[in-house]
């Protein structure tokens, strides 16, 4: 079979995530990504915590998996010669620098939609390409807080609690991969034109707070933080186990409720009339969630999964990364699989996401070497010859 975006062309000219990450989505599912970074350095994210950088070799080789790497010093004259011939030959552009920084290079997006009248052009960066703090620079951790996701997230006699991973890098680079597939449709299913997509880092994250904004406007409301508790559904949290295992219950519903507390009370509680309605249970939250830590704290993990499961109430471990290694369910959906690297050996990482019945997409290999794919692409794509890469090389271009 093949897969839906085969003969879709990118160029991901962006650094560490929120830009390229959106690429490498495109790149599961068939599309060809020409990796473009500077020479003898590379993109940030194949470095080591050791020397400070941001990435990690094992980050690399998952975050950049199916890309073709080229070098390219796109602050030389000749490599913004190149890259606006690659221009002529893609369909889809990423990239996440500051605003205003390929203008002084001449690629912005002015001179390369005249290029490539078809191109899509993926613009990520901190604040957007307008608006009073455009110039700003942004980053994952800067992005959660002004978006508005990060104050209400941690324990109440605590300050605001950064999420373990990049959310807003992640969340954005989604959202630009989403982008390029509407904007790809307009162009090729509606005989549309190219057209430059413009995303703000904290937008993603912004756009997933929902209701936030609207209860203050209407009820004058900060959301607070409330820990593990959702504030409209009761019982339901995080509980140690006799095992000093953590597990997740979520019983707020009334008919889950009932299941759980026949479990947990048998009949007497099922039916006691002070629980009977969800708002009821709201009220009483602090009083049902210590119960239920009582009843949790006297069995183990295994012991409260198997019964709980097996009632049809909501349950589930908080993994590690060991448990996720270990469970089969990963294993038979293909969530994580293991792709061979020439000097790692089988790397672990997640699968494709989502599963498409008809053209699933593949990964094929894992994040290239520096410079891997430059014959291919300067020489096969472009036309270059012998001696002018020679040249390109010796002058520090490629």
């Amino acid at each position: 079979m093949g897969k839906p975006l085969e003969g879709v062309r990118v160029l991901d000219i962006g650094t560490l995530l929120a830009g390229p990450w959106g690429a490498t989505l495109l790149g599961d599912f068939g599309a060809e990504i020409i990796k473009v970074e500077q020479p003898e350095t590379g993109d940030a994210l194949r470095g080591t915590p050791k020397n400070g950088q941001a990435g990690s070799p094992l980050h690399w080789l998952i975050d950049a998996r199916n890309k073709k790497s080229v070098t390219l010093n796109l602050r030389m004259a000749e490599g913004q010669a190149l890259l606006k011939d690659l221009v002529k030959k893609s369909d889809i552009l990423f990239e996440n620098f500051t605003p205003g920084t390929l203008e002084k290079w001449g690629l912005g997006w002015g001179e390369l939609k005249i290029i490539n009248p078809r191109l899509i052009m993926v613009r990520v960066s901190g604040y957007g390409q307008t608006g009073p703090y455009a110039k700003r620079p942004g980053y994952d951790r800067i992005a959660l807080g002004f978006s508005g996701y990060m104050y209400p997230t941690g324990f109440a006699d605590r300050y605001p609690v950064r999420p373990a991973f990049p959310t807003a890098d992640y969340n954005t680079a989604t959202f630009g991969a989403y982008a390029a597939m509407l904007a790809l449709y307009e162009r090729d299913a509606n005989g549309g034109d190219g057209q430059m997509i413009d995303l703000a880092l904290y937008e993603a994250p912004f756009r997933i707070t929902s209701s936030l904004v609207a209860g203050w406007q209407k009820h004058g409301q900060n959301r607070e933080r409330v820990g593990n508790r959702n504030p409209g559904f009761a019982p339901a949290g995080t509980f140690v186990t006799a095992d000093g295992r953590y597990v997740q219950i979520a019983a707020g519903g009334d008919n889950v409720w009932r299941r759980f507390a026949e479990v947990i009370g048998g009949d007497e509680l099922a039916q006691d009339a002070r629980y009977r309605r969800s708002r009821d249970r709201i009220e009483k939250a602090d009083e049902l969630e210590e119960r239920v830590g009582e009843w949790v704290g006297a069995r183990t993990f295994d012991e409260v999964e198997a019964v709980l499961v097996a009632a049809g109430v909501p349950v589930g471990g908080i993994y590690r990364a060991q448990d996720i290694a270990q469970d089969p369910h990963y294993r038979a959906r293909e969530s994580l699989i293991d792709v061979e690297d020439a000097e790692q050996g089988p790397v672990s990482m997640p699968g494709i996401v989502p599963k498409l019945s008809g053209t699933p997409g593949e990964v094929a290999w894992t994040g290239p070497k520096l410079g891997a794919h430059n014959e291919e692409i300067y020489r096969d794509l472009l036309g270059k010859s012998d001696e002018e890469m020679v040249a390109l090389g010796e002058r520090g271009v490629i």
